[in-house]
């Protein structure tokens, strides 16, 4: 266990932090300075698999959040050898699907995703690269609710503690990194 710590303590010290980035007063943690070394990526990738597979139940499919969880999601699914299913914004994805809109700092957004993607009773884990104030996150969860599927839990690269983001979920969470 002291190795994954380790691990997970390397990852942190990696990720950059830009001030003032997207507005003043927001500290914007990067993830994408870990996807720039592939040995850093590497270790991101087994510590994601390792959580995935920490859950007390065991995912059917692993959804991704659009966009940046779309990168974690699908190298879990991989390894998992289960589906991965995409949670778009709106107007991204073809066919029937079931949207529902949720409130940001600045306005509102919404979320889309397949109507046949998750089977009745399958387990999803939800995975995005971070956990903020946690509307993005509690949209996925009602959104794979309403197709018919269950929640096996949820995993995040990051999670920012002082936006509380994880009251809002009544899931299993877990998050690589905390800041």
């Amino acid at each position: 266990m002291a190795e994954i710590e380790s691990k997970k303590q390397l990852i942190k010290e990696n990720i950059r932090a830009y001030n003032d980035f997207p507005k003043p007063g927001i500290v914007f943690r990067d993830v994408f300075s870990i996807l720039q070394n592939p040995e850093l990526f590497s270790i991101l990738r087994e510590l994601l698999t390792f959580s995935a597979k920490s859950f007390e139940v065991k995912p059917d499919v692993i959804v991704g959040l659009d966009s940046r969880g779309f990168l974690f999601a699908t190298l879990v699914a991989l390894d998992l050898q289960v589906p991965f299913v995409p949670i778009r914004k709106k107007g991204k994805l073809p066919g029937p699907t079931k949207a529902a809109s949720y409130t940001l700092e600045y306005g509102t957004d919404a979320l889309e995703i397949s109507t046949d993607a998750i089977g009745k009773g399958q387990n999803a884990l939800i995975i995005d690269d971070l956990l903020g104030t946690g509307g993005t996150l509690q949209t996925a969860c009602n959104l794979v609710k309403e197709v018919g599927g269950n929640i096996s839990g949820c995993l995040l690269v990051i999670e920012l503690k002082e936006l509380n983001g994880k009251s809002k979920i009544n899931y299993p969470v877990q998050s690589l990194v905390q800041y």
